[in-house]
C-alpha cells in the first residue's frame, strides 16, 4: 500500500537502511509474490534481504521465533512493515547499542489505546504490558518497533497463544519483566502512525506529502494551473487542470478536465476524466470518470468510479483492487 507514492514498506527499509541496518529478513505470508515483487533482493537499497515465511499469521511473537535460524545470536531491531516513525530510528538503535539492555521498546501517546498493545509505567519503567486491552490502564501504545537481544527467545518460546490464538510480542516482552531483565521504554516526541486503517492511511498520506518538494517531470499544458507543492512524475499527462499542492500524480498517469485538491496522491496507470478529487489515495490502473467530488477516500487497484445519473455532493469511499462501482 503506497503512501505518498511509495509503499509504505519501503519507509521501513529506508529507515533501518539510515541506521546502518543492512542486512534484513521479511517475514511474509500469503502476500509474498507481491512483495517480493516490489522490495526484490535489496539492491535498490544496496542492502540484503532475506525472505522468511509464516505459514499462518499466527503472532509477532511467533514471527520473531521463525525468523531465528536468519537472526542467530544478534541483536536485532523488529520494525513493523505498516508502521511510519516520522524521525527515524537512528537515534533509537544509537541508545540501543549503547545502553544494552535486553529490550528496548517505543510507546507513543494515543487516543485509542484498546487499539494496540499498551504499557503502563512506573517510575520510568515498563511494569506490565497489554494486547489491545478492552480497559486500557494507560495511553501509551506500542508503536512497531522493537530491540532485542538474544533473551527474546526464551521468551518466545515459553509464552502461550493469546484469547487471539496468537503469540503475542507483548507477551513475550512481559515474559522478559517478570523474570527481572531489562525493558527500557522509549517516548517518542514525533509523529507515528499505524497505517492499518483508512484514516491513519490518508493522515500519514497527509504528512508525507508536506514534506515533499515540487517537481515536474511528466507534461503539463498551458491550460493547467498548478498551486503549491506539486510532484508530477514522467509520463504523466496533465491537460485543461488544476492541481492544487501537497499532491502527487504518478508516472503515466492522466488527468483531464478535473481538480486535484490537496493530500491527494493518484499512482501509477490512473486516468482521472472530468472529476474532483482532494485528501485521497488512488492507486494503479484505477479511473475516475465524470465525479463531481471525491474526498477522504482510498481507491484500490483497478478500479472504475463513473458517473451515473444521480449524484450527492461529496462520496467517501474505501475500495478494493478490482473493484467496479457505478455511483448514483
Amino acid at each position: 500500500m503506497p503512501v505518498a507514492n511509495k509503499p509504505v514498506l519501503f519507509y521501513a527499509i529506508e529507515a533501518m537502511k539510515q541506521a546502518g541496518i543492512t542486512d534484513i529478513g521479511i517475514v511474509v505470508g500469503e502476500t509474498k509474490d507481491e512483495i517480493v515483487a516490489a522490495v526484490g533482493d535489496g539492491s535498490a537499497w544496496e542492502i540484503e534481504i532475506t525472505y522468511i515465511s509464516q505459514e499462518a499469521p499466527l503472532g509477532l511473537a511467533h514471527a520473531v521465533k521463525i525468523a531465528k535460524p536468519f537472526l542467530g545470536s544478534d541483536n536485532f531491531v523488529m520494525f513493523l512493515g505498516d508502521n511510519l516513525i516520522k524521525n527515524g530510528i537512528v537515534s533509537l538503535v544509537e541508545e540501543f547499542a549503547r545502553r544494552r539492555p535486553n529490550a528496548q521498546i517505543l510507546l507513543a501517546k494515543v487516543k485509542d489505546p484498546e487499539r494496540f498493545g499498551v504499557a503502563e509505567l512506573s517510575g520510568g519503567r515498563v511494569i506490565r504490558l497489554t494486547e489491545k486491552p478492552k480497559k486500557p490502564l494507560s495511553d501509551l501504545a506500542l508503536v512497531g518497533v522493537y530491540m532485542f537481544d538474544q533473551s527474546i527467545w526464551e521468551a518466545v518460546d515459553s509464552i502461550k497463544p493469546s484469547w487471539r490464538n496468537e503469540l503475542e510480542i507483548t507477551d513475550a516482552i512481559q515474559y522478559l519483566i517478570e523474570k527481572g531483565l531489562t525493558v527500557e521504554p522509549h517516548i517518542i516526541d514525533g509523529w507515528w502512525k499505524d497505517t492499518g486503517k483508512l484514516e491513519d492511511m490518508l493522515e500519514a498520506n497527509r504528512i508525507i506529502l508536506e514534506t515533499m518538494d515540487s517537481r515536474i517531470d511528466g507534461h503539463v499544458d498551458e491550460s493547467t494551473r498548478i498551486d503549491g507543492r506539486v510532484v508530477v512524475e514522467k509520463g504523466a499527462r496533465i491537460t485543461n487542470s488544476h492541481i492544487r499542492g501537497p499532491a502527487i500524480i504518478g508516472e503515466n498517469s492522466q488527468i483531464m478536465d478535473s481538480f486535484i485538491g490537496p493530500f491527494t496522491s493518484i499512482y501509477y496507470d490512473v486516468i482521472v476524466k472530468q472529476s474532483e478529487i482532494e485528501h485521497s489515495i488512488v492507486l494503479e490502473k484505477s479511473s475516475v470518470i465524470g465525479i463531481c467530488r471525491l474526498e477522504d477516500s482510498l481507491i484500490g487497484k483497478n478500479v472504475m468510479v463513473e458517473k451515473s445519473d444521480k449524484k450527492p455532493k461529496a462520496y467517501r469511499l474505501m475500495l478494493g483492487d478490482n473493484s467496479q462501482v457505478g455511483v448514483f
